[in-house]
């Protein structure tokens, strides 16, 4: 999308390594594509597509404002939808562990650059990527990340409820508020029915 939009790769490299969010640069390059340039509106948008990095935020805040600021911003800006997985779930198993959320982010910040480097280098060799089934690349490694985390009966009930805002807040909410919508209300039932498993004798 960078290299047809007539950006350069390295300008397309750059902005993985200063972004490091997927779903905001797939949107800032078909906004700048279309013909608007107006950086206010472009990061207005791309902050709403990241909403849920503030639900995501709060549950690992615990942990995280014991750290020193400088580490708190590194961790900030290296939470993704996959890393925040893989650390929630060592969080459940094992505790919180610094060195792992660094490893984490850290590999997965150089994968994601390192990639679209790669990706900006030798787009013209590869006349179309969906041919190859790269474009289920994406739902398959979310489906990774969550298929092992439906171990009970509340994280199923909890993921049937989401799947069912989205599907819903995508028929009938602009943009991409049905992601906030989903989130924030799967948050809520999911609160209620481990509130009420805990109070079951």
């Amino acid at each position: 999308m960078g290299s047809n939009a007539g950006f350069s790769t390295f300008e397309i490299t750059f902005m993985s390594m200063v972004v490091f969010a997927g779903a905001s640069q797939f949107m800032s390059i078909a906004m700048i594509s279309s013909g608007i340039t107006n950086w206010g509106i472009i990061v207005f948008t791309t902050f709403l597509i990241n909403l849920r990095h503030l639900l995501m935020g709060a549950s690992l805040s615990p942990y995280l404002l014991e750290l020193s600021r400088p580490l708190q911003y590194i961790l900030a800006f290296g939470m993704i939808d996959e890393s925040y997985a893989l650390i929630i779930g060592r969080i459940e198993k094992k505790g919180y562990d610094l060195n792992y959320h660094l490893g984490v982010s850290s590999f997965l910040y150089v994968a994601w650059v390192f990639s679209t480097f790669l990706g900006a280098l030798f787009y013209r060799n590869i006349p179309n990527p969906l041919e190859w089934g790269i474009d289920f690349a994406l739902p398959a490694t979310f489906l990774v990340l969550l298929i092992p985390r439906l171990a009970d009966r509340i994280a199923l009930l909890v993921c049937l409820v989401s799947a069912l805002c989205s599907i819903l807040g995508a028929l009938f909410l602009p943009g991409k508020w049905y992601i906030i919508f989903a989130a924030v209300t799967a948050t809520f039932v999911g609160g209620i029915l481990e509130r009420s498993s805990r109070n079951e004798p």
